[in-house]
């Protein structure tokens, strides 16, 4: 059979593919490891030596021009301190009163805001608004607010034929009343939080629940609840550590008082350091870091065992 020619040129045959050359293995450069020098050399600098430094002038009689090696005196004079057991129980009971309550009412709040409500932008900024005044600024507000006598609180309780409480002066109310202040004022932040966590659960969830016939309260219960575990873990956590640590807001509205009533680990050292007692309260802050790692790295653990993947 003849063949037939199309009098095309022959195209030439193409050139064998050459494999490119691999890549440089950035394996044992020194680039990705100096990028870390800058914000390494700032954690040491504001973390990893003051803390050092802190543990070792907690061993120590200390001023600002002297210091004398003393061992673990410090840490068992501070024992000794009869407000150390009441600023200790106080402490527990101020961190586990604020962190729940901002969980139940940020969780609350958050669905509320998620939700499609009328004007949810305007009352989320109004929630929010509180985080973003001074910590003293609100201790003094809400001093005169709560006097016993002349307060607003009071005088709008006397209206109904209430008569208002020392809310600051009676020593068993002391404590909550500054804890009720320190969850009006961080709420806003744990809502936010939950508002994140809520909106981020697929709407399909939801929208099964509600064809199978669940109730706003079973769904709640079986799928918003659940999932935003990983917004309840936050709020814990940053709740009870802000709670173990907390100053400002006590030295503001009560400095411990009355008495040692509302005294908290952190105003007992603040006082041992008014007092000239350098080294004790260096070993207060000492064991309150201890404290406090002691009690939220467990803590995180466990909560983030208790995450459901989504």
């Amino acid at each position: 059979m003849a063949s037939t020619t199309t009098g095309l040129p022959p195209t030439p045959a193409s050139p064998p593919q050459t494999s490119r050359a691999p890549r440089r293995s950035r394996k044992g450069t020194p680039y990705p490891g100096w990028f870390y020098l800058p914000a390494a050399v700032v954690y040491l600098s504001i973390f990893i030596v003051p803390t050092i430094v802190s543990f070792y002038f907690s061993l120590t009689r200390w001023n600002f021009s002297s210091s004398e090696f003393i061992g673990l005196e410090n840490f068992f004079q501070f024992f000794r301190e009869p407000a150390l057991v009441k600023g200790f129980t106080n402490t527990i009971i101020y961190a586990v009163v604020t962190s729940g309550l901002k969980v139940v009412l940020g969780m609350g709040l958050g669905v509320l805001l998620a939700s499609q409500i009328t004007g949810r932008a305007y009352l989320r900024s109004v929630v929010f608004f509180p985080v973003l005044v001074s910590t003293v600024g609100v201790g003094i507000t809400f001093t005169a607010l709560m006097n016993p006598s002349r307060g607003l609180i009071n005088q709008v309780l006397e209206l109904v034929g209430i008569a208002g409480p020392g809310w600051l002066t009676d020593p068993q109310l002391a404590l909550l009343s500054v804890a009720l202040v320190d969850v009006w004022k961080g709420v806003g932040l744990a809502t936010v939080i939950y508002i994140a966590g809520i909106v981020s659960i697929p709407p399909e969830y939801t929208e099964a629940a509600a064809v199978d016939g669940a109730s706003p309260w079973q769904q709640f219960r079986s799928i918003t609840l659940p999932l935003s575990w990983p917004a309840t873990s936050t709020v814990v956590t940053l709740s009870l550590i802000g709670g173990l640590r907390s100053f400002d807001l006590i030295w503001a509205m009560t400095r411990g008082g009355p008495g040692f009533t509302s005294d908290v680990i952190a105003s007992v050292i603040y006082k041992q350091y008014q007092a000239g007692f350098y080294g004790l309260s260096t070993a207060g802050n000492v064991l309150l870091f201890i404290v406090v790692t002691a009690i939220v790295i467990p803590l995180t653990r466990w909560l983030a065992k208790k995450e459901v993947a989504m």
